[in-house]
């Protein structure tokens, strides 16, 4: 099996949140709904028992403005693009709408009914699960990570815990470098139906000394997903993929999200991914074996969809308060490697624009980038997903388009 040139690293999801767009971490809010967890041990569905939630007060949205997200979405040159689509939902006001083409061969349109691969989203989802686990007590997120799966890191490694490893602050190592160029577009088309093991991941870090000591910093890094997706199966006895479909996709109707594992191919109505190639051609790269970024980053899904996740985790359908809290608290007394502000928190990330602060998630594989932010008490939530033809930071000046119009006045 050759290595693979993806990325460990978000680009879309540390320029949105970084100093792209002056992101800076807003307070932790309540949740505006009573929290009833929805969850499931083994093949069974049950309800956690929770507390309610007090109401917050919620802060000022202004009201859509149309015509700058019309605009925002509809530059498909700076850069490049082949589609791109916004669904916008929540109290202060609801839009959807697209721009290019869903495949270039056809020319059809993009339609909502069509999937896409989502990314780094991916970690809310094993977040979600993760905290869901801890909610039944058959984890602590303060236990170390090599004690629930002993053998897998390095015994030279110092303690990292479930926590550490949710809000990205474990300090693992760098991965090894892939051994070809991984700026070379033709060589990540070679390699694309690569087979990975998550075990075969993880060796990738296990060697040379942690970046620094955990809990101390904070990096975003994939491996810290791919780690606790081996812990969701070591704890279930099930893979990771059908956990989630169990306790999150089946009991919400998400039907069009999926985990693909080795399947390279997006079924049904989708968005197709495409990559410019040193020759200055466009390749479809649709087709992609996934297991390269596992939980860290491989499903597939549509906006109406992740619409419903967000709802649904931050009403408190799928977490008990205590919980659910994690996902909104950043570590305290922690800096980015950088030196600026920590911006993670458990398997959700912040930024502040225009004086709004929104919670969510970003996500990027090649030929796609995706986002799922709200508010909050759910004033506003926004999916967006687009297509770039070069896994860049060329990205950011999309997202950061985009989240300006959605808070602009």
């Amino acid at each position: 099996m050759s290595h693979s040139s993806l990325s460990r690293r978000a680009v879309v999801g540390a320029a949105l949140s970084g100093a792209v767009v002056a992101a800076t971490a807003g307070p932790a809010r309540a949740a505006s709904r009573p929290a009833t967890a929805l969850s499931s041990g083994g093949d069974r569905a049950h309800r956690i028992p929770s507390a309610p939630v007090a109401a917050p007060i919620p802060a000022p949205v202004p009201p859509l403005n149309v015509p700058a997200l019309r605009a925002a979405l509809a530059d498909l040159e700076h850069p490049q693009l082949t589609a791109a689509q916004l669904r916008v939902s929540g109290s202060a006001g609801q839009w959807y709408g697209t721009a290019g083409v869903a495949d270039r061969v056809t020319g059809r349109g993009v339609h909502e009914r069509d999937t896409f691969r989502i990314g780094s989203i991916t970690k809310a989802f094993v977040a979600t699960v993760v905290l869901q686990l801890a909610a039944e007590r058959r984890l602590s997120p303060e236990l170390p990570v090599q004690r629930l799966l002993p053998g897998l890191l390095p015994a030279e490694f110092p303690p990292i815990t479930v926590l550490q490893l949710l809000n990205h602050t474990s300090g693992l190592p760098d991965e090894q470098d892939p051994p070809y160029d991984p700026s070379s577009p033709e060589a990540i088309a070679r390699h694309r139906y690569d087979r990975w093991t998550p075990e075969q991941l993880v060796a990738l870090v296990s060697h040379g000394p942690m970046k620094f000591t955990p809990g101390t910093k904070q990096e975003y890094r994939g491996i810290n997903y791919v780690l606790l997706a081996l812990l969701i199966e070591r704890l279930t006895g099930c893979r990771y993929g059908e956990v989630i479909a169990r306790r999150i996709l089946r009991p919400l109707g998400l039907r069009h999200t999926t985990v693909p594992g080795n399947d390279p191919r997006i079924h049904g109505p989708h968005v197709h991914g495409y990559m410019r190639m040193t020759d200055g051609s466009l390749l479809d790269i649709t087709e992609f074996n996934q297991s390269v970024a596992w939980g860290e980053g491989e499903m597939i899904s549509r906006t109406g969809d992740l619409d419903r996740f967000l709802t649904a985790l931050f009403s408190g359908e799928l977490l008990p308060p205590h919980e659910l809290e994690r996902m909104f608290t950043l570590p305290e007394g922690v800096r980015m490697v950088d030196g600026s502000p920590a911006r993670y928190a458990a398997g959700l990330q912040t930024f502040t624009v225009n004086g709004i602060t929104l919670w969510g998630k970003t996500g990027e594989r090649y030929g796609y980038s995706s986002a799922m932010f709200a508010t909050r008490d759910q004033q506003r939530r926004a999916v967006f997903s687009f297509n770039a033809t070069r896994r860049d930071a060329s990205q950011s000046r999309v997202s950061e388009r985009i989240a300006k119009a959605l808070t602009k006045a």
